[in-house]
């Protein structure tokens, strides 16, 4: 039988909260699983209807939860992937009108979009195991992706998974490697167009 409550609490890193009975009585588990898959995630406070199960140690769990009125066909993106997808649509177009100007080589372009794609995965292959409660990916690897030039994949899986965006001892590493490989890639500019000055001058 179908009951109503509402999310009272809910950890999206690790994809699973705890429901508070409309009709009274102890908060049920729910897990991340128990929503329907293409829609938003779980917000506390949100108004739900779901089915009662048990686990194996016999405590209750929600099953077949759905959001009540609009809420459950309100289908948002994370908060700050716009921006995010902004950010590497920009930081790309750079990359891009440094590379068509002879600044630095197509290569660089390729390699960050490389970097980016792994790192982007690396993100969402950590996010699930830490709902599964699976071995994850240590976080210094995660780091050493992002200074080796995936920081831009790996900031919009931040934002869109929404995984490593509360901690923020690990959001002071992550923003340490951006600057640490915005600034080798500054020197990189750099380097490249005074070797092109002493081409030209003919120092070369």
């Amino acid at each position: 039988m179908k009951q109503q409550g509402k999310l009272a609490s809910w950890n999206d890193e690790k994809g699973f909260g705890f429901i508070t009975p409309t009709s009274g009585g102890p908060k049920v588990f729910v897990h991340i699983s128990s929503f329907p898959r293409g829609q938003r995630r779980p917000a506390v406070n949100d108004p739900v209807t779901y089915s009662v199960t048990r686990d194996r140690q016999n405590r209750l769990r929600a099953k077949s939860v759905l959001y009540q009125g609009g809420a459950q066909r309100e289908r948002a993106w994370p908060r700050g992937v716009v921006a995010a997808l902004c950010l590497l649509t920009g930081f790309f177009s750079l990359l891009a009108g440094l590379a068509v100007s002879g600044v630095i080589p197509f290569v660089v372009v390729g390699f960050y979009a490389v970097m980016s794609v792994v790192a982007f995965a690396m993100y969402a292959v950590d996010k699930s195991a830490a709902q599964r409660g699976a071995w994850r990916t240590a976080e210094s690897t995660l780091h050493l992706m992002e200074l080796a030039g995936g920081w831009p994949g790996a900031f919009v899986a931040q934002r869109l998974f929404r995984h490593k965006t509360s901690k923020k001892t690990f959001q002071a590493a992550f923003w340490v490697s951006v600057i640490a490989n915005c600034a080798a890639l500054y020197w990189l500019v750099q380097a490249t167009a005074a070797a092109e000055l002493r081409v030209s001058l003919g120092f070369g």
